[in-house]
């Protein structure tokens, strides 16, 4: 790929019609395709996102949302990042899970979301995704045509050793399909997304899906691209939107070699803990 790497992120609305949000999807894409070469979808974009719904909404992998995924991307020549879909194994184990298409349409692979999202915040919010998701077991670094990259999905962005893990294997752009909500979003949402970018030197992109009224689960919204400096290029709003932004490689070398925090870490010192004072 090229040093830059035109980038956009479809912030869709997503109801209870599987076919809609795909055509919604496929509307978008044709649309941001004719400006950017990756794509991002947001989180659990084929279904709504409820806990007791999604196992009726849950397909294998391959299947056919992953057949639309694959055939978009290689109708439009993109590499795209497939936001994430209920999948369901051999096993009947169902994930949260998330595929990437080479722009010929194959797919590079998938991530499942590894940390699941139970929270119980009493009179705001109460949400366990454990009550229908298996927790996934690996973390990827994806590489397409020079280009590094890891997806963590939603829940997994809030735990540092994994961005730190995938830059530190080479990642230059950690994507974050997510769905954050409107307890969590306005607290954390623009705090996580420049910390983790900036902590790790990559660029980040997280992806929402648009606020939906008639919902159950109300999304923040405000999809973002980040700097490897921490400062947001591109930023959405509640409603559908696409947004652009021009992710520059040879900018990303220029923080690292400038600042170069990685390369400064101590390592063999994070595991010693040296206790002092006296202990009641």
């Amino acid at each position: 790929m090229d040093k830059i790497i035109h980038t956009a992120i479809c912030q869709m609305q997503t109801g209870y019609d599987k076919s809609a949000n795909l055509d919604k999807a496929a509307q978008m894409i044709k649309t941001a395709a004719k400006q950017a070469r990756l794509l991002v979808l947001p989180e659990i974009f084929n279904a709504p996102y409820q806990t007791d719904l999604l196992p009726d909404y849950a397909e294998t992998i391959p299947g056919p949302t992953t057949e639309v995924l694959s055939e978009l991307a290689k109708e439009h020549q993109i590499l795209l990042v497939g936001g994430s879909i209920a999948e369901i194994d051999a096993n009947g184990k169902i994930y949260n899970s998330s595929c990437i298409f080479a722009p010929d349409g194959k797919m590079i692979g998938c991530h499942r979301k590894l940390h699941l999202f139970d929270i119980r915040i009493p009179k705001q919010i109460v949400f366990k995704e454990s009550d229908v998701f298996t927790a996934g077991e690996d973390l990827h670094i994806f590489f397409y045509d020079g280009l590094s990259f890891s997806v963590l999905i939603c829940y997994d962005i809030r735990f540092p050793e994994l961005a730190r893990q995938a830059a530190l294997n080479g990642a230059s752009i950690i994507i974050v399909p997510a769905a954050f909500n409107l307890t969590t979003g306005p607290a954390h949402w623009e705090l996580l997304m420049r910390t983790r970018a900036l902590d790790n030197q990559v660029f980040l992109a997280a992806a929402s899906p648009a606020r939906n009224p008639s919902a159950s689960y109300q999304a923040w919204g405000h999809s973002m691209v980040v700097d490897p400096w921490g400062n947001i290029m591109a930023e959405a709003g509640t409603e559908e939107e696409i947004i652009y932004a021009k992710i520059d490689l040879e900018h990303l070398q220029k923080v690292r070699s400038e600042l170069p925090l990685l390369q400064h870490r101590r390592p063999q010192l994070y595991q010693k803990i040296s206790r002092k004072g006296l202990e009641s």
